[in-house]
């Protein structure tokens, strides 16, 4: 992709996600991630109103009188946004690859984030980790993330999302508030992802194909698996093979719904040809 058409598709989908997180997600976000991280400011002469639940009582006790705890908000917040580049982002049977989709919700988000201040940083990973931009405030770091999201070139084709939530754990000391976006096609990492949800603020978003859920009946078939590249005939007029790669299929999706779960983590799906606006919309409400 030449620079005059990056920049093009970096200002496409700035205008589109920019309009999106402005109108729509500044405010939700917000009230869904602020107010998480209090700290403590002071202690005054508690008032009528106040709430008991914060009279600070060794104060109290020494001065004879009560006194409140006073806390303030974090005013500034971290986003991680986790992307998965692997090969099978390249998948799509509708208007839009995966890839793309991925890359609209990330920029979403990371606007709605700029809105309140807060830095966003970047990992893309396959079975490694293929960049991490670390978190940084403002408009022209958006733009730099959303212009890796358009163009990297993935060294690798397969998936690891354990791997990327080590690195994450490492890199990240202080809270964050993570999304990892990919479409969840493994297994595996459960054990990392109960590590990382019991320190950040994580949420998982599938993004997936129709055609993924089923394959149809389309007799013998050349396959390739998009993380390997290995080329293979199969046999869709089987019920067998279909059968098969559905209970594989719904395996790998309730794995990965059950694995948020168990993490105290927040999950989402959205397929492709869905409208991904009102699936965070309503993850936003549901949380907030």
């Amino acid at each position: 992709m030449d620079t005059k058409e990056l920049l093009k598709k970096v200002r496409k989908i700035e205008i589109k996600t920019r309009r999106l997180s402005d109108h729509i997600f500044g405010g939700e976000y917000h009230s869904t991630f602020k107010g998480r991280g209090m700290t403590f400011s002071e202690v005054r002469q508690y008032q009528f109103g106040d709430d008991v639940r914060n009279i600070d009582w060794n104060v109290t006790a020494r001065y004879n009188e009560p006194y409140i705890k006073v806390f303030e908000e974090e005013r500034e917040l971290t986003m991680m946004l986790m992307v998965d580049v692997s090969g099978s982002q390249f998948f799509g049977t509708q208007q839009q690859f995966k890839k793309e989709v991925i890359t609209e919700i990330a920029a979403t988000l990371a606007f709605s984030a700029t809105q309140n201040n807060d830095k966003i940083g970047l990992i893309l990973f396959t079975d490694q980790i293929e960049l991490f931009i670390p978190p940084k405030k403002g408009r022209s770091h958006v733009l730099r993330i959303i212009r890796e999201l358009l163009e990297y070139e993935p060294k690798s084709k397969k998936t690891d999302i354990t791997e990327a939530l080590k690195f994450l754990s490492n890199v990240m000391k202080k809270k964050a508030i993570v999304f990892i976006l990919s479409d969840f096609i493994t297994d595996d990492y459960q054990q990392t992802l109960k590590i990382v949800g019991g320190k950040h603020d994580v949420t998982g978003i599938r993004v997936y194909d129709r055609r993924e859920e089923e394959i149809p009946n389309l007799g013998m078939v050349q396959m390739e698996d998009e993380e390997t590249g290995e080329l293979m005939l199969v046999n869709t007029g089987s019920k067998k093979t279909r059968i098969n790669y559905s209970k594989y299929y719904q395996e790998r999706v309730a794995y990965f719904r059950d694995s948020f779960t168990r993490s105290g983590a927040g999950s989402l799906s959205s397929r492709v040809d869905e409208s991904y606006v009102k699936k965070l919309l309503g993850y936003f409400k549901r949380r907030g």
